[in-house]
C-alpha cells in the first residue's frame, strides 16, 4: 500500500468514539483536531490531555481541541462526523470549507428517514462502519472496519490515512448497505438484550440474531443494496459486536428494558445516546414502504410502545414455521 500523505483532520463529536477515532488518526501521525460540543469539555481536553467525560483513561497529548464553533474546519484535509444521528443534519449543514466528510454515525435521520451520507451536499462523503467497540480502539485492541463511498479515489485515500497494525481498513463501494447495516444492526441489538434480560438463554439469543441477519438481508435486497455486504464486517460483523459485548449500548438498553426500564430511563443509565431506539420507528416504515416483513423490529417498536415482551417472544415463537 502506498504511503499515506499526512492530513489535517478535524473530529467533530467528542463522545467515546469520535474521542477513540481522534487517537486513531494521531497515531497515524496525522494533525488532528478534537471539536467538542461545548467549551468546558474542550478546555479540560487541552489542559490536561484528558476527555473528562468519555474514555477518561486515554492519553490526548497530541490531539488539539476546540468547540465545534471554533474548529479549523476550512483548513482541514478531513472532517469526521461522530454525532448522534439526531444532530448529524445540523452539524453538516453548519461545517464551513470543501473537505470530504468521513461519517462515524450510525443511524438515520430521524426526521426524514434518509441515510445519513445523502444530507452531505457539495463535498466527498465516505462512511466508516464495522465491529468497532470504541473503548477497545481507544486502547489500541485490534480491529478491523469498513469504509465505503461512491467515489473510489476518496475510500483508497481513506484507506491508506487510516489503515494501521492494529485497525485494519477494508474498502467497499455499497454505501447503501454499509449504512443500512449500521442502522439495522442497532434494533437487532435491542432485542438481543431483551433475550439477555429475561434469561431467555443462548440458544434463544443465538436464533434471534440470526433471523435478525435475515431480515437486514431481505431489507438490502428490497433497497437495492448488495445482499452479501450484510454478510461482511458492516453487516455480521457490527452484529455479533453489538449483540454480545457487554458495553454494547443498544443490548445494554434492551437488557434493562427487558428488567422493567422505561427506554428513558435506560438511556439515562447507560449515559449515552442509544441509536437502535431511534432507529426502530424509522427502520419499521421503511420496511412497510418496501412492502417486506421484519418481525424483530416490527417486535421492538411493540414493546417501546408499551407491550409485555413475554407475550412479544410467545407472539414471534407461535408464527407460522417456513423454510429458511
Amino acid at each position: 500500500m502506498a504511503a499515506a500523505r499526512v492530513m489535517h483532520a478535524v473530529v467533530v463529536g467528542g463522545g467515546s468514539w469520535g474521542t477513540a477515532f481522534a487517537v486513531l488518526l494521531r497515531d497515524r501521525g496525522h494533525r488532528v483536531t478534537l471539536a467538542c460540543r461545548d467549551a468546558e469539555q474542550a478546555a479540560a481536553i487541552a489542559g490536561t490531555g484528558r476527555n473528562p467525560r468519555y474514555a477518561r483513561s486515554i492519553d490526548l497529548r497530541g490531539i488539539a481541541a476546540s468547540t465545534v464553533a471554533d474548529a479549523p474546519a476550512e483548513e482541514a484535509d478531513l472532517i469526521v462526523v461522530a454525532v448522534p444521528s439526531r444532530a448529524f443534519r445540523g452539524v453538516v449543514d453548519a461545517l464551513p470549507g470543501e473537505a470530504p466528510i468521513l461519517s462515524l454515525t450510525k443511524g438515520l435521520d430521524p426526521s426524514t428517514g434518509e441515510r445519513l451520507s445523502t444530507l452531505v451536499r457539495g463535498r466527498p462523503v465516505a462512511v466508516l462502519s464495522g465491529p468497532n467497540i470504541a473503548g477497545e480502539i481507544a486502547q489500541g485492541l485490534p480491529a478491523a472496519t469498513v469504509i465505503a463511498s461512491e467515489d473510489v479515489a476518496l475510500t483508497l485515500e481513506l484507506q491508506r490515512a487510516v489503515n494501521s497494525a492494529v485497525f485494519r481498513v477494508y474498502v467497499n463501494d455499497d454505501v447503501l448497505g454499509v449504512e443500512l447495516c449500521a442502522a439495522a444492526k442497532n434494533v437487532i441489538a435491542l432485542a438481543a438484550g431483551g433475550a439477555d434480560g429475561l434469561g431467555l438463554g443462548d440458544n434463544a439469543k443465538s436464533g434471534l440474531v440470526t433471523r435478525g441477519l435475515a431480515e437486514m438481508r431481505r431489507l438490502a435486497e428490497a433497497a437495492g443494496a448488495r445482499p452479501e455486504t450484510f454478510a461482511g464486517l458492516a453487516g455480521l460483523g457490527d452484529l455479533v459486536v453489538t449483540c454480545w459485548s457487554p458495553v454494547g449500548r443498544n443490548r445494554r438498553a434492551g437488557e434493562l428494558i427487558a428488567r422493567g426500564a422505561t427506554a428513558e430511563e435506560a438511556v439515562a443509565e447507560i449515559g449515552q445516546v442509544v441509536e437502535g431506539l431511534t432507529t426502530a420507528p424509522i427502520l419499521r416504515d421503511l420496511a412497510r414502504r418496501l412492502e417486506i416483513e421484519m418481525p424483530i423490529t416490527d417486535g421492538v417498536c411493540a414493546v417501546l410502545e408499551g407491550v409485555s415482551l413475554t407475550d412479544l417472544v410467545s407472539q414471534l415463537m407461535h408464527r407460522e414455521p417456513t423454510r429458511e
